[in-house]
């Protein structure tokens, strides 16, 4: 039961790696990789308009379908380039402290970000992304069609986590100590504290979805998370 608790609760990978050492990944939910793509998006937009004005104003005019190229090429290699040239990050995700690694945890690669890059058009289909969503919403470790071709996940940079470790009791002080209804295990006080840590980066959405799962909702449990921290 502790190990359902544990799974269900944390929603960390863990990665090994060739020499065999194991270490954890802390995949990135929908609140925030929408809030980076949003940021991208915005940045896209500002580069295509940037391009347009200055062939309108030293070149030429620039006709419907050397506009259609250019908004192509923006839309498809922004991300390529960017996740190849900074260790994963475009810059919405940088901002928000979050990178693309390969399911090992190591970095992406020209051919993993091509093809997570490439699969957009499968994300897209019904526009607005709502594939993209639900795959993400619902799949371990969060990942879109995207991700499941070219091997890849999003997840938290060194930076984010330290943000949260730092936030936790901050995080706590908003919500009343709950006495646990029983005894708990190691296994579950330490599922009980990660899911706290994360609660702030999963959003209250897919806190609640985690949490309904074994309590009433996410409040329930981070109640009990402060009673075990002694956050009181």
């Amino acid at each position: 039961m502790s190990n359902q608790i544990n799974a269900g609760l944390d929603p960390s990978l863990k990665a090994l790696t060739p020499e065999g050492i194991e270490f954890v990944l802390f995949p990135v939910g929908l609140p925030v990789r929408t809030i980076a793509f949003a940021i991208d998006t915005i940045i896209q937009y500002l580069i295509i308009f940037t391009i347009y004005i200055a062939f309108e104003l030293f070149l030429f005019s620039m006709g419907f379908w050397i506009f259609f190229l250019l908004m192509f090429c923006v839309n498809w290699f922004y991300h390529v380039i960017f996740e190849l040239a900074f260790k994963g990050q475009s810059i919405g995700k940088r901002i928000m402290g979050i990178r693309v690694v390969k399911n090992d945890g190591s970095p992406v690669d020209p051919s993993s970000s091509f093809l997570r890059n490439l699969m957009r058009f499968a994300d897209t289909f019904f526009f607005f992304y709502p594939i993209a969503y639900i795959c993400i919403a619902s799949s371990k470790g969060f990942r879109r069609i995207g991700d499941w071709a070219g091997g890849t996940l999003v997840v938290y940079s060194s930076m984010a986590k330290n943000t949260v470790r730092n936030s936790l009791s901050k995080t706590l002080k908003k919500f009343e100590p709950v006495n646990p209804p029983r005894p708990i295990s190691q296994n579950e006080k330490q599922a009980i504290l990660m899911f706290a840590r994360r609660y702030s980066l999963l959003g209250e959405a897919r806190a609640n979805e985690i949490a309904r799962v074994y309590a009433p909702n996410a409040a329930y449990i981070m109640g009990i998370a402060r009673k075990l921290s002694g956050e009181i």
